[in-house]
């Protein structure tokens, strides 16, 4: 596939489906990759096409944390075992298809099960602070009303797009008391609520999470009054990167491709990264961690 069609292709998916994530839209692309090499080899099909497709991706006006933690383990599931070297290519080629697409069913599951695990810390009666637009925590939610439970939750705003409206008009069409707030009253709300309970488009290997900006201001209010901060996340956001502080993380992370042409000095980041010190607990796929455990994940997964 040439660079326009996969930018288009994966453009496609997340246009088209609204609750599909750009990290499972990138895995979904490279599957389609795969399935139409004509790479001679598996060697060359790595180092050529796969790199490729997910520099294409990248290209595009999208979150790049989540493309590249997930195109990152895709790969390294595909491969993770030895292919019989008497193998043809198309053979091994179908034999990596297989793995790719349990793989990607896998992810598809993952949802649900955060969400499973998640509203069990919802309560009758709780307020919940929540930011931006969060596919999981929407699910979450959810689940918590189909137990039948009844909370209210805060919503910020979330500029400069805004997407806490959506978030807050998903909630309302489910039955779920909630109120639109202004990202600059979270200090003044944070006393009224019980929990934080947060997405992350990618979770560092320290345990610390990379979200939408404004998490950082909202992890360090909810540390001040105590208030517990739950990071709901799937394992294949999970990224072997590991910044220090704001200027640390990547810039490709910080911002879309457009703009990294642009003068950074002027721009606003689209992500925050928040310390793990700052994290209460992740949900994840894997259970329930906490963000110390993260690392060891990380290794299983890379061993």
């Amino acid at each position: 596939m040439e660079t326009e069609e996969i930018c288009q292709y994966f453009n496609q998916i997340i246009e088209n489906e609204k609750d599909v994530s750009a990290g499972i839209a990138a895995i979904r692309t490279l599957l389609k990759v795969l399935e139409k090499s004509k790479s001679g080899t598996m060697q060359e099909f790595a180092s050529v096409e796969y790199r490729k497709a997910v520099e294409a991706m990248k290209m595009t006006d999208h979150p790049v944390t989540a493309i590249a933690s997930g195109s990152e383990l895709f790969f390294r599931f595909i491969t993770l075992k030895k292919i019989d070297a008497a193998r043809s290519v198309d053979e091994c080629k179908q034999i990596m298809m297989t793995r790719g697409k349990i793989f990607y069913d896998t992810l598809i599951k993952a949802r649900d099960k955060i969400a499973k695990l998640a509203s069990t810390f919802i309560a009758d009666g709780s307020k919940i602070l929540t930011h931006s637009r969060s596919r999981v925590v929407l699910q979450t939610m959810k689940q918590a009303v189909a137990n039948k439970k009844i909370f209210e939750v805060y919503v910020t705003d979330s500029s400069p797009d805004n997407s806490g409206q959506e978030m807050c008009q998903n909630l309302r069409d489910l039955g779920i008391s909630c109120t639109l707030i202004l990202d600059s009253t979270v200090g003044y709300i944070m006393e009224q609520v019980d929990m934080v309970m947060i997405g992350a488009e990618g979770v560092a290997e320290s345990g610390g999470i990379i979200n939408k900006v404004g998490t950082y201001t909202m992890a360090i209010c909810a540390k001040e009054m105590k208030k517990p901060v739950y990071a709901l996340t799937e394992s294949f956001k999970f990224s072997r990167i590991y910044p220090l502080n704001q200027v640390d993380l990547p810039d490709e992370f910080k911002y879309t491709s457009s703009t990294l042409k642009k003068d950074l000095k002027k721009e606003h980041p689209l992500v925050d990264y928040t310390p793990p010190h700052y994290i209460t607990l992740l949900f994840t796929d894997l259970g329930i961690l906490t963000p110390s455990a993260v690392s060891d994940e990380l290794i299983n997964i890379y061993l």
